[in-house]
């Protein structure tokens, strides 16, 4: 079976469960060889195990991309398992949300040694074998915060931001050695954070209606629909789509709401 992401070699932080998983399901379906890195060494060991059941290639090793040298030595795992990867998505991530004079200074250095450093540790381990093989794609996870502004989630806004200037700079940095970097922002959807968010509440059911009020369409994402997105700014079917973001938020972001 010809399948969209065939002969593809893909990377995927953040990758045992959430839009990472479901990112993973895509493109294993659609013949990439994939290889999975999660901080959660059990919970990815299982998800890996499964997936390779289903048919595909598939590796994975526990790392914490804050880790450089823990990323770099995952991306020779990679090399070694499913070959030099062509394709990056830098999924894993961390909500930090403060007043802004209420964060702490660990916070803050957690924030960005995920949301960003974190990030670009992958891509550096990534782009010099995409550059020596002649191009490749980097797909980043930003969000909706990474051009809109919701009070008291500081500092995540302005990692996503920055996120997606890195995305704009290290695009037209390496366009002309045939790597494509671009992002993809989410609204809501459906992950455990999410679920976790509404379980916080004294009434979990209400918290959530509350949040579907919020959108359009009166739902939010399912991580599979998310992962269907990555799957076409992935893919071949976008070869002159580079240093943007595509959104994915059911109009969420530009409909006026308290």
């Amino acid at each position: 079976m010809v399948g969209r992401l065939n002969g593809k070699r893909i990377v995927i932080t953040g990758a045992a469960q959430g839009i990472g998983l479901a990112i993973a399901e895509v493109s294993l379906a659609e013949g990439a060889s994939i290889f999975l890195i999660d901080r959660d060494s059990d919970l990815l060991a299982e998800q890996a195990e499964r997936l390779r059941a289903a048919g595909g290639l598939v590796g994975h090793a526990p790392a914490d991309i804050a880790d450089a040298a823990a990323i770099d030595a995952a991306i020779a795992q990679a090399a070694a398992q499913i070959g030099q990867p062509s394709t990056l998505v830098n999924n894993a991530g961390v909500n930090v949300f403060s007043e802004a004079l209420k964060l702490s200074d660990a916070d803050w250095q957690r924030c960005f040694d995920i949301n960003l450093k974190g990030a670009w540790n992958c891509c550096k381990a990534v782009l010099p074998g995409m550059i020596e093989g002649g191009g490749g794609v980097i797909l980043n996870i930003a969000s909706t915060h990474a051009f809109t502004i919701i009070p008291h989630t500081f500092p995540y806004p302005v990692a996503k931001h920055a996120l997606l200037g890195m995305t704009k700079a290290l695009g037209l940095e390496y366009a002309a050695q045939g790597v494509r970097v671009n992002a993809l922002a989410p609204g809501y959807v459906r992950t455990q954070k999410v679920v976790d968010y509404w379980n916080s509440f004294p009434d979990p059911v209400a918290a959530e209606a509350a949040t579907m009020k919020l959108h359009p369409g009166g739902r939010i994402a399912e991580p599979e629909e998310i992962a269907k997105a990555a799957l076409f700014l992935i893919s071949d079917e976008c070869p002159f789509i580079n240093a943007t973001c595509l959104t994915a938020d059911g109009g969420v972001s530009v409909l006026h709401h308290p």
